[in-house]
């Protein structure tokens, strides 16, 4: 089988708990039962130092900018909400293919706001013509750093009229990247097949350009800390979801490849008050995360239901606040 996202340096966070595709879960990965693929261009410098005062007296905090799309007054409204609480956004491509303004025009927006950007970039939707654009773009915008992935198919998305372009995948996303002078994320998915191989795979990145490792969503503590103790010494930042309620948690179980702490949906949606409870329960598993050696930041996570990105925002702004106070 070929991969329908044509990826040489597989698998993506897609591949399902029996070892199938994203696309289509009858179909095998063909990366889950192969040896994981090597790098094979030039090998990145040492990673150093990401960036000036990374984690030097307190916890990195991200956060997603949930927000409309296509509204500049909604993204600055949202940045404005989230600025005090957080030390930078996450702007990344919609999964669902929703069409939104593009990550350096967003950056740029965001940098005259006095907001630190950490853009997202995938290679669903652009050539590596496009793509080398966009971090032109990027770099000359100022953004603090560039999070590469390769990106869910068109096929589970809300836009399957639209052709997937995967002309590169987050392996060769990064080693653009880092040529062109960013600070480079990629993702990894502790939980995913080949689970035992993933911090193998993630070194290959590291390679490649990659300098941080965000951990996508992997049931808590114990699985963040084995897949950190066994992978690459960089920084680490662990995903920590922000739930308000059941909307949100319907929204949040639709990412492939996501494990929660076992209790936690429930302790949220059972709770007199979901929103309170969900800042609360995500507060709790970030000081878990930030406990594990080598993780040094987290990524507050949310997928607002339309109409709730304000509040959305503001409780992303409240758990940050909590830890980095």
């Amino acid at each position: 089988m070929t991969c329908p996202k044509q990826m040489v340096y597989g698998p993506c966070a897609g591949v399902t708990a029996e070892g199938g595709c994203e696309v289509d879960a009858a179909l095998p990965c063909p990366f889950v039962d192969a040896p994981t693929v090597r790098w094979a261009g030039p090998e990145a410098t040492a990673a150093g130092a990401p960036a000036a005062g990374w984690a030097a007296t307190r916890p990195f905090v991200l956060a997603d900018l949930p927000t409309a799309p296509l509204s500049r007054s909604a993204l600055l409204r949202s940045a404005d909400l989230l600025a005090d609480g957080v030390d930078a956004v996450l702007i990344g491509d919609h999964p669902g293919a929703r069409v939104q303004f593009p990550p350096s025009y967003r950056a740029l927006l965001l940098r005259d706001r006095g907001v630190a950007v950490w853009a997202g970039l995938n290679c669903r939707d652009r050539n590596r013509v496009a793509l080398e654009g966009e971090l032109a773009a990027l770099a000359d915008a100022g953004a603090a750093a560039v999070h590469c992935v390769t990106g869910d198919h068109t096929a589970i998305g809300h836009r399957p009229d639209a052709a997937p372009v995967f002309d590169l995948d987050a392996t060769r996303l990064a080693a653009l990247a880092r040529a062109a002078g960013l600070l480079v994320s990629v993702a990894e998915s502790p939980c995913a097949p080949p689970a035992a191989r993933r911090p193998a795979r993630l070194a290959e990145k590291v390679r490649a350009g990659a300098q941080v490792c965000v951990v996508n969503h992997a049931g808590g503590r114990s699985a963040v800390a084995e897949f950190v103790a066994a992978g690459p010494e960089i920084p680490y930042i662990a995903c920590v979801p922000v739930v308000l309620g059941a909307a949100q948690a319907r929204l949040l179980a639709a990412f492939p490849g996501l494990v929660l702490p076992p209790g936690f949906l429930a302790g949220i949606l059972d709770a007199r008050d979901p929103v309170v409870a969900g800042i609360d329960a995500a507060v709790r598993l970030a000081e878990e995360l930030l406990d594990v050696p080598g993780v040094q930041g987290v990524d507050l996570g949310a997928v607002p239901a339309r109409g709730e990105e304000d509040a959305t925002c503001r409780a992303l702004a409240t758990v940050g606040r909590a830890l980095r106070g």
